[in-house]
């Protein structure tokens, strides 16, 4: 309905002379009632007194017009309830959009603390990472530091896993070994060297069966005396991971013990 409608003259049943004056008219404003209705009862004009007439037959005219003032009257009842269940589905669906928003607050909320969790993880892992760090770098200076020791020991040293793989040499032994950085976790029993010395790798690995120290004094082919030490390579908790083999150059001494027999 988008024209407004007005009955006027209409009868109250309780008094004949008067009247009522009754308006129809959609609601265009505010955007929320749009498409309901509005009916406004106003007080008409009263009727002369010589036109009621109590217990007489009523006339076509006021016949017709009664029948409209009920029809109106259920126009009236049906806007009613149509304006009742308009009401009704705008409650319910204000319900609905406020449920909706707490629902989005309270995931909003989830996120947030997610979101903190998250940071505050980030920042533990970035405190672990800067450990690990700190000991990594404390790992390599002790690396460097260990493998300076060694080469200013003087003496070639070999270290070998629990396979007898090449894990570390000093730079000693590359006069006795032909070894690069890219023979790390060749085996000894591939390894050329100038030792005359077949058991090698045997002894070795007696030593990793027996956990026995060996040594023995060997010759060299470019005519030089090694005394070759192999000892198991104990870690600080005492586990044993491979062997150690250490060549002490022990030409001079072997020299002097020459001179002193023939002397």
């Amino acid at each position: 309905m988008n024209t407004t409608v007005e009955l006027t003259g209409l009868r109250v049943e309780e008094d004949d002379q008067r009247t009522l004056r009754v308006t129809v008219q959609p609601v265009q404003a505010p955007r929320a009632l749009e498409g309901m209705v509005m009916v406004v009862f106003k007080e008409g004009p009263p009727l002369p007194r010589s036109r009621a007439r109590k217990g007489s037959a009523l006339s076509q005219a006021e016949s017709n017009l009664l029948d409209e003032r009920n029809r109106a009257h259920e126009e009236i009842m049906a806007l009613r309830e149509e304006m009742q269940a308009s009401q009704d589905a705008l409650q319910a669906a204000n319900e609905a959009l406020q449920s909706t928003n707490e629902e989005l607050q309270s995931a909003n909320e989830e996120l947030t603390t997610s979101k903190e969790e998250a940071q505050s993880m980030n920042e533990e892992l970035q405190t672990i990472n800067g450990e690990l760090q700190t000991k990594l770098d404390d790992l390599a200076m002790a690396q460097s530091d260990m493998q300076n020791l060694l080469n200013s020991t003087n003496i070639a040293t070999l270290f070998l896993d629990n396979e007898l793989n090449v894990r570390r040499f000093t730079e000693q032994t590359t006069s006795i070994f032909h070894l690069r950085e890219a023979d790390i976790g060749r085996p000894l029993s591939d390894l050329a060297s100038t030792l005359n010395y077949p058991t090698l790798h045997a002894d070795a690995q007696d030593t990793l069966r027996t956990l026995a120290t060996s040594e023995k004094q060997i010759s060299t082919q470019d005519g030089r005396w090694l005394s070759v030490r192999i000892m198991p390579y104990r870690t600080l908790t005492n586990m044993i991971q491979g062997a150690v083999i250490t060549f002490v150059d022990i030409t001079a001494a072997k020299e002097l013990e020459s001179r002193l027999r023939k002397g």
